[in-house]
């Protein structure tokens, strides 16, 4: 009967310290998500009222050096210390809100405040979603990548031919290609949350990639919706 008890206990144990390293480490992923889009919205903000003019030649350098830092954090997540790739990410959220400052130059103000404010609450419930659900959504990751290699081929097409019933097209799809991978993304980060028990470094590291996974869902998402809802300025 101890025998009994002491087994119980042990599984109870177990299943608190497994709960308590995912409570950590997505804590970790979402507080640094919100860190970065902070520092994004302020970005952006000071951008324009500076009166910094983002013309196509400095766009095209602020990509290249963005998609470098994404690629450097994702690539060399066992290589940066946790300080350094913590850095990179901050870096990318600032540099990522000088690019994206020409949002407020487009569309009113008001109208990428609702395009947030909607944006954050069908993120929050589909990364909700990603957390509880029993359903294994592993086979939708090869479904949605090739979706996101869809929208950039359809985009670059469109910028030739110009045609608004293939904006609309790109632009609804984006959105639930996007839907789709906060919830797969979650539950990703979710199973790699275990590979972190004991090791705190590891833990810092990862959630830092992890951050960026859910931060780039989010902004894709919210410039999508963007183009659905935004009215732009006359």
């Amino acid at each position: 009967m101890n025998q009994i008890y002491r087994d119980r206990s042990e599984v109870f144990v177990g299943a608190q310290s497994a709960g308590s390293v995912l409570a950590r480490f997505m804590n970790g992923v979402y507080a640094w998500m919100c860190v970065g889009l902070c520092i994004t919205g302020i970005a952006a903000l000071l951008t324009v009222q500076s009166g910094v003019q983002i013309t196509g030649g400095l766009m095209i350098i602020l990509i290249v050096i963005e998609l470098g830092l994404v690629m450097m954090i994702s690539g060399m997540t066992s290589r940066l210390s946790a300080s350094a790739a913590t850095g990179l990410f901050l870096l990318y959220s600032a540099l990522n809100g000088v690019t994206l400052s020409v949002l407020f130059l487009v569309y009113t103000q008001a109208s990428i405040a609702g395009a947030f404010l909607i944006t954050a609450g069908m993120f929050g419930v589909m990364s909700f979603y990603g957390m509880v659900t029993k359903r294994d959504l592993s086979s939708l990751g090869s479904l949605l990548f090739m979706g996101v290699l869809g929208l950039i081929i359809a985009s670059i097409v469109n910028v030739f031919v110009a045609s608004s019933a293939l904006y609309w097209l790109i632009s609804y799809a984006g959105v639930a290609i996007f839907v789709g991978l906060t919830a797969y993304d979650t539950q990703r980060l979710k199973e790699l949350a275990n590979s972190t028990a004991g090791n705190p470094q590891l833990a810092a590291r990862l959630a830092v990639n992890g951050s960026l996974i859910l931060y780039l869902d989010f902004i894709n998402l919210l410039l999508f919706i963007l183009r659905i809802l935004g009215d732009k300025r006359r």
